[in-house]
């Protein structure tokens, strides 16, 4: 597995921890919907979270926040919106965004958790 995909999961991993520590029920991880991923669902009450998770070492001068363009939040609004419709969700939902930062090592030094990052579009 590459370098960067290693971290990616180290991320996730520390992601899932953390919301599941601020209450947060993890549904699935790792969602692929034809050509689009979600990279966590969870429940946050009754509301239903997708969470995107940019992971970054801390000499990258990077935060993962950079990632997010129109074209990525695209992504996800439509990955999230085919997910409600083959599961016949009826809950609200949200997208949320952890930045995860990492030493060289792998060792996680900081989590960021931006709540409604995003809207989706009308």
């Amino acid at each position: 597995m590459a370098k960067h995909n290693i971290l990616g999961k180290i991320g996730e991993d520390a992601a899932c921890n953390y919301l599941a520590s601020q209450g947060y029920a993890i549904v699935e991880r790792n969602v692929s919907i034809g050509h689009l991923e979600l990279d966590i669902v969870a429940m946050d009450g009754t509301t239903m979270v997708f969470v995107e998770v940019k992971t970054r070492t801390s000499d990258s001068g990077l935060s993962g926040i950079e990632g997010m363009t129109r074209n990525k939040m695209h992504l996800l609004i439509r990955a999230a919106d085919a997910y409600v419709k083959s599961h016949d969700i009826p809950f609200e939902v949200r997208f949320d965004i952890c930045l995860v930062m990492a030493d060289r090592n792998g060792a996680i030094t900081g989590i960021e958790h931006i709540r409604d990052a995003f809207y989706p579009p009308i």
